[in-house]
């Protein structure tokens, strides 16, 4: 069966995309802020509205200035089937939270989205649209999407690893994507690592790589690092010939140096969140492109940081090819976009730790960007990217023999 069309939906904390794909090809794309606090409800009208809007612009060719050529810098192909009857359409969704690709429903997920869990994501969105749906999390899409069209194409098993605000993978395993006993493969971010050892994770857990790789975690790696300089120095300059309040009497051993100052118990971050100077009077960067920016300009702590954060993660990926073994391993998210200030510890990390059987496994930048997750979830409907697992794999073959 040949569709005219596919609506293409990545939904993620802060942002709903919603694109058309027609014959491969990611025409006009909507984006929309995710009602993140307003419950699963909002979310799914959200979704709903997204993707009428996006059938209708394909069938007018974009006349409203909305497609994918305002948001990207080029204007979308004029699509084949466009006219075809709005029913004919599918849509494939990569959504946040552990998603069951069988049942459709959302498994767990963080407080991100509210009440999300337990959402019956594929059910609600058709009885909404009256169109057939399928979903997957997230990072799956993304890593069926750089396997269908990007970095990970033509080969047989590939890892992808998205790397920002959090840190998820997706596993291509004989070209279909591995989901697990309870749809939660791919949970890289939850390793454990040695660099993170006390550190509160997302999870609610301690010690995973999450909490020293990802984005947050390496701005705020930073700044404890400024206030350790800050503290260090005032104590420096301190009149205290007898006694220091970190060594003790004089006298006393000294501590062994650590790789960098470990957080305060319950800590989240140090001074120089957004909106509060840094220790040293300075505005702290707010986010992580900030401190990539200052790190790319030659700051010292702005560099240890990142290079704490690259190295933990390419510690944990070298550790996976070293079990898995695939043929490729594609990094995407927004870290990826940083230079050789993040990724030439993350390459030097990795290498270390393979074995000489892995040694040489290809670790790969992304080549699609936040489009590889509309890709992959179109790819759902397609036999490029091919069913998500072996049961719904019979499930559709039946399907679209009728």
């Amino acid at each position: 069966m040949r569709l005219p069309g596919i609506i293409a939906v990545d939904v993620g904390g802060t942002k709903i995309r919603a694109g058309s794909v027609v014959d491969g090809v990611l025409g006009h794309v909507r984006t929309v802020p995710t009602p993140a606090s307003a419950g699963a409800q909002a979310i799914l009208d959200t979704i709903t509205e997204a993707a009428a809007s996006v059938i209708a612009e394909a069938g007018r060719g974009g006349e409203d200035g909305t497609d994918r050529g305002a948001e990207a810098g080029h204007s979308a192909a004029t699509e084949p089937g466009r006219d075809a009857a709005v029913s004919e359409w599918r849509i494939g969704v990569g959504a946040a939270g552990v998603i069951d690709p069988v049942t459709g429903t959302v498994v767990s997920a963080t407080d991100s989205l509210s009440g999300w869990t337990g959402t019956r994501l594929v059910a609600e969105l058709e009885a909404r649209t009256q169109l057939r749906v399928r979903a997957v999390n997230d990072v799956h899409a993304h890593a069926l999407g750089e396997a269908w069209s990007g970095a990970s194409r033509g080969t047989g098993s590939s890892l992808l690893v998205a790397a920002g605000t959090g840190i998820g993978g997706g596993i291509l395993w004989d070209r279909r994507l591995v989901t697990g006993r309870n749809s939660a493969a791919g949970h890289i971010g939850h390793l454990p690592a040695p660099a993170a050892a006390g550190l509160p994770c997302p999870c609610g857990a301690t010690g995973h790589v999450e909490a020293i790789a990802s984005g947050p975690a390496i701005l705020a790696t930073y700044r404890r690092l400024l206030a350790h300089d800050q503290q260090s120095r005032q104590e420096a300059e301190a009149p205290t010939p007898h006694t220091s309040a970190v060594q003790g009497p004089v006298g006393a051993p000294e501590p062994a140096a650590a790789p960098y100052p470990p957080a305060a118990p319950g800590q989240a971050a140090a001074p120089g969140q957004a909106g509060e100077p840094s220790p040293t009077g300075a505005p702290g960067p707010a986010t992580t492109r900030d401190l990539a920016a200052i790190a790319s300009a030659g700051d010292p702590l702005a560099k240890r940081a990142f290079e704490i954060g690259a190295r933990a993660l390419g510690a944990a990926l070298g550790g996976i090819a070293n079990v898995a073994s695939p043929e490729v391993i594609v990094i995407g998210g927004g870290l990826a976009e940083t230079d050789e200030t993040w990724w030439a510890p993350l390459r030097e990390a990795f290498a270390a730790e393979l074995i000489p059987a892995t040694t040489g496994t290809p670790l790969r930048k992304g080549a699609l960007g936040q489009d590889a997750a509309l890709l992959g979830a179109a790819g759902l409907w397609t036999a490029e990217a091919g069913p998500w697992n072996h049961q719904n794999r019979e499930t559709c073959e039946k399907e679209e023999t009728h």
